[in-house]
């Protein structure tokens, strides 16, 4: 015969289920209805943003610039192919872009990242061609 304190905890464990089932129910559901409006703001507000930039690149007003989202995109293979195809030492190209020799190595390696600054400089020394380069160097020997 199966002990009543056995059963009767049971019972009790299974009516506790069934009524936190039922309150947590239409919390659930309103929790879902918040996460789809948040996702409907969201997407929203992206289409507003793109509108906005569409209608100031139409204007002919200059683009936001904000650090999230630099204009100048960066990759340390970049640097090193960059470097190699101006057929610069490191000490060269540092000298180029206007920061030390041990930060281009980091550049390459991918251990650090250029600062804004930085970044507009070493975008101007990627668009140089190799006489262009060297003439500047030998300018500023």
């Amino acid at each position: 015969m199966p002990n009543v304190a056995v059963v009767l905890r049971e019972e009790i464990t299974r009516l506790a289920r069934k009524e936190v089932k039922a309150q947590l129910g239409p919390l659930q559901k309103k929790s879902a209805d918040q996460r789809r409006y948040i996702a409907d703001l969201r997407r929203q507000l992206a289409k507003l943003e793109r509108e906005v930039a569409r209608l100031r690149k139409g204007a002919g007003e200059p683009a936001q610039e904000d650090e999230s989202s630099p204009q100048t995109r960066f990759s340390p293979k970049w640097v090193a192919s960059d470097r190699k195809r101006l057929e610069l030492s490191a000490r060269e190209y540092a000298e180029l872009v206007g920061v030390s020799m041990l930060t281009i190595y980091n550049w390459e390696k991918g251990k650090s990242r250029p600062r804004a600054k930085q970044l507009a400089a070493w975008a101007k020394v990627r668009a140089m061609g190799k006489r262009e380069a060297w003439d500047r160097l030998e300018s500023k020997a």
